[in-house]
């Protein structure tokens, strides 16, 4: 028995010693194996980087490849923002003024900053500054790679160097091809600069925020000088590490506002965190002690920021920045083409970044910008509003009643003058080319009047319903003047007298026609350049509850009296540098918006608006122009926001567009004459213009129909095709007389029942009633009160019927629409 216990557990023993082999050798062979695999993954890895790397400075040659090495000089210009003088001429070549920065910039030499200043730049921004060679290649790497995936957010990576590349050559967009030439660049600045030099450089030309006089400032001495009121060669620790702070997002670390006054404590927040954060890069970098830090850290710089005081007024006026604005927009949209970026995809800050560009290119560049305006003209327009200006004032409201107009050649689109309000000194706010305001009863013929036509939807004589209405949805909709005339009025008719409910009825049944309520805005007015707004949707965007600038209700008018063409209204013709060399020059682009027997349609129908005298406005823009000029081929519409908020005038000749505006400020409401105040002042406007410049008025040209006008022969009753038709069981004929209604599509269509747009079945039960056959197989011959005939250029055979005696009565009260 023990014998075979023992042979049991000397054959256990060597089963066990048989698997310590068998795991030894299987723990040899899988580290063996682990070994080549991380052999191999090394050389791999060699192998990869070295291929890696050379495709990587392959990619590197190619990007930089169309890039010319700068000179030291061509760097010095560059990186110090060595100031050209810049200047605006008139459409002659006549200097209009230099262009001056808006920048308040003082520059200093590097023994009069602070070295705590320096110090504290560089250990925020770039604490690597002293060792490197204007790059750090990992920093680059990390911020390549978090562009590329989106991981990681907006790693930075740009030392000071690179950021002097960023603000004073390139734009601060992420591409590849930007990163390459930014590294570049950097290399080549710290090849020919001292280190001291490219920091002085950085302190002087980087943007600092607002100064105590809400001015825009840079360099580091008008900051120190407009936060602290010292030099800055005299700045505490803690005043270094404010202004250290402020290059980063200037406008929201800066604790002014643009009135100069200090932001309040939460705004102002902002900034002292960042001063903290720039005391602590100090102190983590050695360069200041615990004890200073903390110190700096709990000292209440409050104290030390200046008090509010009153910006320097400059003598430029509405002219200057009208032509800086305008050519910082085109240089602006020049850099984004450049860089391949397309604008759509910018966000405010990336697009703020292109205008702050654009605007020191200008400043500083040498560049010439020739604009269109006619000086002549233009010193004419100014002399009117300070003569006759007064004739828009109506003690209504507080202070002055202000007024913008345009004048823009029709063909191309050149704003040859405007006039942008009646005293600089008074109001800064350009009334033509900038402010928004509703516009009124302007608006018909470009978004519904015109569209529906346009479509095939009417003819010029097509009627609409003039019952009293409400909207969907409740709320009571009327005309100026009264609450509807009780019929269907023809079109011409409804935009003589610029009623809203036919307008009104025919816009929602457009939309409904369409199966789009933005169709006008969609397929009219974005082509026009009107600005994006809910508000076309809504059911009172025809009655002009929309907002527009005088520049773009301009604009639309141009459109129709250029035969539905519109080009876009521009003010920079050409822009050269110092060399002479053109770097922008207009380029005309057409967009097609209505056709063109649309457009001579509408400009037929608003010279029936002007000629009709209806609105008193056009009864006094009539009666105060100049005799010479009652030969020339007027067209035009008229309108007006509730409570006479605004009133608008707008009109063209074959060769010319004036668009007039006239309001408060502040929105308040004006006299009820407003609108013939502002037609009398206009009149005396187009008599100065006319008199120095008669040759833009186009006299002896016509705005005259087109070949391809539908010339529909249809009753004025329905103002459709005159026959016979069948409706519920009975016969009936639209009653005569005849007409002719002017169609740009498909031509009139058959008389029906229902033959207009809007009106419930009593209205029609009501007008066919009042006004024609009711029996079976039976005709009539009377027509309603409320028709109108197509003018004389429309070789209408119709004859014009006699106004009812309540319609001679609404004409009488008529003031405005």
């Amino acid at each position: 028995m023990d014998n075979q216990n023992q042979s049991r557990q000397t054959e256990q023993h060597s089963n066990k010693k048989t698997e310590k082999k068998k795991i030894f050798l299987i723990t040899n062979v899988v580290i063996r194996v682990i070994q080549s695999i991380f052999i191999l993954g090394v050389v791999l890895l060699i192998l990869g980087g070295s291929l890696g790397l050379g495709i990587g400075m392959g990619y590197f040659a190619y990007l930089v490849e169309d890039t010319q090495p700068p000179t030291k000089e061509e760097l010095q210009t560059e990186i110090s923002d060595i100031t050209e003088v810049s200047k605006m001429t008139y459409a002659d070549g006549a200097a209009i003024a230099t262009v001056k920065s808006d920048l308040i910039r003082t520059r200093v030499d590097s023994e009069h900053i602070s070295t705590l200043l320096k110090k504290a730049i560089i250990a925020t921004e770039d604490e690597d500054f002293e060792e490197h060679k204007g790059v750090v290649p990992k920093a680059v790497v990390r911020a390549l790679i978090s562009d590329a995936t989106g991981i990681g957010g907006s790693s930075g990576g740009s030392t000071l160097t690179q950021q002097l590349v960023k603000q004073q050559i390139l734009t601060d967009e992420t591409t590849f091809k930007r990163k390459a030439n930014e590294i570049l660049l950097a290399y080549r600045i710290e090849k020919y600069f001292s280190k001291d030099e490219i920091v002085t450089t950085y302190l002087n030309v980087s943007p600092f925020g607002r100064n105590n006089k809400g001015e825009n400032i840079a360099g580091v001495e008008e900051a120190a000088k407009g936060l602290f009121g010292k030099s800055a060669n005299d700045l505490t620790l803690p005043q270094a590490a404010f202004i250290a702070g402020l290059p980063q997002s200037p406008i929201i670390y800066t604790p002014y506002s643009n009135t100069g006054a200090l932001k309040d404590d939460e705004n102002i927040s902002y900034g002292m965190k960042r001063k903290d954060f720039v005391l602590f890069s100090m102190y983590r970098e050695k360069v200041i002690t615990k004890e200073e830090y903390e110190e700096a850290k709990n000292y209440d710089l409050k104290q030390d920021f200046q008090p509010q005081q009153e910006a320097n007024q400059n003598t430029e006026d509405f002219l200057y920045y009208a032509v800086l604005d305008q050519a910082t927009k085109v240089i602006m949209d020049l850099n984004i083409e450049k860089a391949g970026v397309q604008k759509e995809s910018l966000d405010e800050l990336g697009l703020e970044q292109y205008e702050q560009q654009a605007r020191r290119e200008i400043q500083n560049r040498g560049y010439t910008i020739q604009s269109t305006i006619d000086q002549t003209v233009y010193d004419t327009m100014q002399n009117a509003v300070a003569n006759y200006g007064y004739m828009l004032d109506d003690g209504y409201g507080a202070g002055l009643v202000e007024t913008g107009n345009v004048l823009m050649d029709n063909k191309t689109g050149r704003i040859i003058g405007f006039v942008a309000g009646r005293d600089y000194n008074v109001s800064q706010s350009n009334h033509a080319l900038s402010t928004v305001r509703q516009v009124g009863s302007t608006i018909k013929p470009i978004s519904v009047y015109g569209p529906a036509i346009d479509q095939g939807m009417i003819g010029s004589e097509s009627r609409l319903a003039n019952y009293p209405t409400s909207y969907v949805g409740g709320g009571e909709l009327t005309n100026a003047t009264n609450s509807g005339t009780n019929t269907f009025d023809t079109v011409r008719h409804a935009l003589e007298w610029s009623y809203n409910i036919p307008v009104y009825h025919l816009n929602e049944a457009m939309k409904k026609q369409m199966g789009d309520d933005n169709f006008s805005y969609n397929n009219y007015l974005s082509k026009m350049n009107y600005p994006a707004d809910d508000g076309w949707a809504y059911q009172s965007a025809p009655l002009g509850a929309v907002e527009a600038t005088v520049l773009t209700q301009t604009n639309g008018f141009q459109t129709l009296a250029n035969k539905g063409e519109y080009q876009q209204g521009y003010m920079i013709d050409k822009i050269t540098d110092n060399n002479g060399t053109v770097i922008y020059e207009h380029k005309m682009a057409p967009v097609q918006v209505y056709s063109q027997a649309t457009a001579s349609i509408m400009n037929d129908m608003m010279r029936s608006v002007l000629d009709s005298k209806i609105t008193t406005p056009f009864k006094d823009l009539v009666a105060s122009l100049n005799p010479a000029l009652a030969n020339i081929d007027w067209i035009g519409k008229t309108g007006t926001t509730d409570l006479y908020v605004d009133s608008w005038l707008v009109v063209s000749t074959p060769t010319i567009t004036l668009g007039s505006w006239s309001g408060y400020d502040i929105p308040t409401a004006m006299s009820p004459n407003s609108g013939d105040q502002n037609s009398t002042y206009l009149a005396n406007l187009i008599n100065a213009v006319y008199a120095v410049r008669p040759d833009l008025f186009g006299v002896g040209e016509k705005f005259t129909l087109t070949d391809d006008v539908i010339k529909s022969t249809v009753s004025d009753f329905t103002g459709e095709k005159p026959g016979t038709f069948t409706y519920n069981g009975a016969t009936y004929t639209a009653p005569g007389p005849n007409t002719v209604s002017l169609y740009a599509k498909d031509g009139a269509p058959k008389s029906q029942y229902k033959f207009g747009y809007g009106g419930t079945d009593a209205n029609y039960n009501a007008y066919w009633s009042r006004y024609g056959p009711t029996n079976n197989n039976t005709t009539g011959n009377s027509t309603p009160s409320s028709s109108s005939s197509s003018s004389s250029s429309s070789s209408s055979d119709s004859n014009a019927t006699t106004p009812s005696s309540s319609e001679k009565k609404e004409e009488e009260d008529k003031k405005e629409d």
